[in-house]
């Protein structure tokens, strides 16, 4: 039984990272100011993988979001990035992991 139990989960595993890749797109930040202002932004470390964390987010690994998170790799967006991202018209990776909108900033120059 915990085999099959294990399938469904890598099954779903596998259809959220499916699912996150289609969602995943670049966004300037000052799209991003409502949902900035509810507090529903996640900054996520260039060191991890965006859609790996949104995955993670999505089964519930609460182990792994407390690891990433003591680590300083996961946190809400501070005030100070927020208007950093804002005087300089970043343009983030961003996934949308309801209720959270994750972003991460990437070392590309946006065109335009």
């Amino acid at each position: 039984m915990a085999e099959d139990g294990d399938a469904g989960r890598d099954e779903r595993e596998n259809l959220l990272r499916h699912e996150y890749h289609l969602q995943t797109a670049r966004i300037r930040w000052h799209e991003l100011q409502t949902y900035y202002a509810h507090g529903s932004v996640i900054a996520v470390s260039p060191q991890l993988d965006l859609v790996d964390v949104a995955v993670q987010l999505g089964m519930d690994n609460t182990g792994r979001f407390e690891r990433w998170i003591a680590a300083g790799e996961v946190a809400a967006v501070s005030d100070e990035q927020a208007l950093a991202w804002y005087e300089a018209d970043a343009c983030l990776w961003a996934v949308v992991a309801a209720p959270w909108v994750l972003v991460q900033e990437s070392a590309e120059k946006p065109a335009g």
